[in-house]
């Protein structure tokens, strides 16, 4: 049974590494961790996958933080004593073919095999259906809106967390109301039109997701999206989650409303079609609500 309360002297094992993404490779080292293993996450404050401590909501196991600003000038023997010092009970480390540590990358996986004394577990490189994980090669993948691939590495549905802002208005008097949100911490994959889904105090609702300059209206970005069959009141600065399930379509110019509505509706039309042939993922827990 796995526990996030484990404090620092109950830990046995843990794995190390920035772990933004939380992805299918990144998964294979919390495999060998065990009901006593933990998360010791170097932070660099550029994680944009899964931002700050976002990793504690995807992983069994409990995370613990370190600030890369705090450690950069430890040497290996600095930072592997550092380990010791706080996770005491240790004698397992867990770490990917390509770790580095120390101050300017300097130690590999023999040093800390030397310098431990311990148990080192190397996780070779992983690859999906002939694909490499890494969180680079998924960042790409959204940046280029080939969703379905990101979503097939990650292993689950690319999420990111919003708040609530005011939008033209124009969606609920002549198109189709949306929940317009600002974005701050996450990679926002590339623009264009999604199927997706939207939670909202922890229900889940399929959905059309917008992303880019609404190029037929006033030209401003905007990142919004259209619950399917169902009218949601949302206040201001409420917190909402995106799911990005498929790509529909690119970002398009209309010269009338009517064309931009009827573009819509065929977008809704090909949402529902990718929203019941594509699969929940396990981290999309709660029950969709339809």
């Amino acid at each position: 049974m796995f526990s996030h309360k484990l404090n620092k002297n109950e830990i046995n094992a843990i794995a190390l590494g920035e772990f933004d993404g939380i992805h299918r490779a990144h998964k294979k080292l919390i495999e060998q961790l065990g009901a006593r293993g933990a998360m010791v996450v170097i932070d660099k404050n550029r994680a944009d996958l899964t931002p700050k401590r976002r990793r504690d909501e995807f992983v069994p196991n409990p995370c613990f933080y370190y600030d890369f600003a705090d450690i950069k000038d430890l040497n290996s023997e600095e930072f592997v004593a550092l380990l010791k010092k706080d996770f005491p009970n240790i004698n397992k480390i867990v770490i990917g073919y390509d770790f580095r540590f120390g101050k300017d990358r300097a130690g590999g996986i023999d040093e800390l095999d030397a310098l431990f004394g311990g148990k080192v577990v190397t996780i070779p490189e992983y690859c999906y259906d002939g694909i490499s994980v890494h969180t680079t090669k998924i960042r790409a993948f959204l940046q280029s809106c080939e969703i379905f691939q990101a979503n097939r590495l990650l292993g689950r549905e690319y999420a990111l967390v919003g708040f609530v802002q005011k939008g033209q208005g124009l969606g609920e008097r002549e198109l189709y109301p949306t929940v317009n949100l600002r974005v701050d911490e996450y990679l926002i994959p590339g623009f264009g039109v999604y199927a997706g889904r939207t939670k909202i105090k922890e229900r889940i609702y399929d959905s059309v997701i917008f992303i880019g300059q609404r190029l037929s209206t006033d030209g401003k970005f905007s990142l919004e999206a259209h619950i399917l069959d169902r009218k949601i009141e949302v206040e201001e600065s409420e917190k909402c989650e995106l799911f990005f399930v498929d790509f529909i379509r690119q970002n398009r110019k209309f010269l009338k409303l009517d064309d931009l509505k009827a573009q819509i509706t065929e977008d809704i039309k090909n949402a529902r079609d990718s929203l019941k042939s594509c699969k929940i993922y396990p981290e999309a827990l709660m029950k969709v609500q339809r």
